[in-house]
């Protein structure tokens, strides 16, 4: 593996919980309203390092989904997926943006947010943006 180059942002940053590597902007937040199975999840026009796994068809609370989970640069954690694409026409708005979960990262103030206890049948998504 050779040498792992990480940007690093400014602004009011999202950061990876574990190792505070810098992951998004609050700019580039297209909707906080996400659900996933651990609570809430936000969407985000673009996200940094980060690396992408292999992309799979996943039913989603607002219909089929191929999507890929995507991997802190820093530490390997999972903090959210990406959406390669939507097969239904309502939702291609999503395809090639990326939803972190809140309870895998940082909030811009520093805030830590828990999973919650619930968990959510048919895998995570939004109701809408």
């Amino acid at each position: 593996m050779g040498r792992l180059f990480v940007l690093n942002l400014e602004g009011k940053i999202y950061s990876c919980k574990h190792c505070r590597t810098h992951l998004g902007v609050t700019d580039d937040v297209v909707s906080k309203s996400f659900q996933s199975r651990h609570g809430k999840a936000y969407l985000f026009n673009k996200v940094v390092n980060v690396t992408v796994g292999e992309a799979d068809d996943r039913m989603m609370m607002t219909g089929m989904h191929t999507v890929a989970d995507i991997f802190c640069v820093g530490c390997g954690s999972i903090v959210g997926w990406k959406y390669e694409s939507a097969h239904e026409k309502s939702q291609k708005y999503k395809e090639g943006k990326s939803v972190l979960e809140r309870y895998k990262i940082l909030g811009p103030d520093g805030s830590n947010y828990w999973a919650t206890h619930e968990a959510y049948i048919g895998g995570s998504d939004a109701d809408d943006a």
